[in-house]
């Protein structure tokens, strides 16, 4: 018996539109990371793909900096279907809950350190795009 990990619902097309979309990456921008045999129109025709073959899945993967299993298991209706039983009136009560079970200061030190982190992972994003806007500039 064949065991196969992929879920006939997926269609691992439309999410690499969807990841790439909420990186506010281009189809361009893309194609030019994959490499001279790729263009705007070869990512347009990938992004209906219901399957994508493994190899480029884990190059668009990497481009995207996500794990390839997110593309292949992401499914927008069991999302859909976690958020709306997650977010029901009792976890809405629990969210507002008066009585904080955490220390503000300690909060705050940890709100701190995750925009230290944030503009650290911004200035890094900035230093690669400049590297490959400098890559594409030199291939012109």
């Amino acid at each position: 018996m064949t065991h196969t990990t992929s879920n006939p619902k997926i269609h691992e097309g439309r999410n690499v539109k969807r990841f790439r979309e909420m990186l506010g990456i281009k189809q361009d921008m893309l194609a030019f990371e994959l490499g001279s045999d790729w263009n705007q129109q070869r990512i347009s025709t990938l992004e209906q793909r219901e399957k994508i073959d493994s190899d480029i899945l884990e190059q668009v993967a990497a481009i995207l900096k996500i794990p390839v299993e997110a593309i292949r298991n992401f499914d927008e209706e069991k999302a859909v279907n976690v958020i709306s039983n997650t977010f029901n009136d009792n976890a809405m009560l629990n969210a507002v809950n008066n009585n904080p079970t955490f220390h503000p200061i300690d909060k705050l030190m940890q709100l701190h350190e995750e925009k230290i982190a944030l503009y650290e992972r911004m200035l890094k994003e900035k230093d690669e795009m400049m590297e490959r806007l400098e890559r594409l500039i030199g291939n012109k």
